[in-house]
């Protein structure tokens, strides 16, 4: 995966898929959270080895079990096939956050980092934007 110079807004603007609109709704809610952070298009292969779109917000430097630290995104948020989903890169008590908060946020799906839903009425908002202020406090130097 590799930051690049596509512009957010164009991309989101082109976007005609089923999950459009949730898709450009869901960026003005992290958008609004991370007011003032980095707001940026990651394209490239996933570890899993799938191809992805990917808006990021939040730069941070994230450490890795094996190898030098990775510039990456706090919070990232892509379509895909049948769902929407969220990576929160932000860990507590040993954790990643997703998993911790995947019971309070409807009905979502959760793995180590990330969240997945078939439609933003899934997702509880409202708790949705308390994972992002959680995330974001346990980054304090995001960019």
């Amino acid at each position: 995966m590799e930051r690049t110079d596509q512009d957010v807004d164009q991309y989101l603007e082109r976007l005609d898929s089923p999950r459009a609109a949730d898709l450009r709704e869901l960026d003005a809610v992290i958008a609004a959270e991370f007011a003032g952070l980095e707001r940026v298009m990651w394209e490239g292969v996933m570890w899993g080895g799938t191809e992805q779109r990917i808006v990021g917000y939040g730069a941070i430097s994230q450490s890795r079990p094996r190898g030098p630290a990775v510039d990456w995104f706090l919070v990232g948020v892509a379509e895909q096939q049948r769902h929407l989903s969220v990576y929160v890169n932000a860990a507590e008590d040993g954790g990643y956050l997703a998993p911790a908060w995947a019971p309070r946020l409807g009905r979502v799906k959760a793995g180590a980092a990330a969240l997945t839903f078939s439609r933003l009425e899934d997702l509880d908002l409202t708790e949705f934007r308390g994972l992002l202020c959680r995330a974001r406090s346990l980054a304090p130097d995001v960019r």
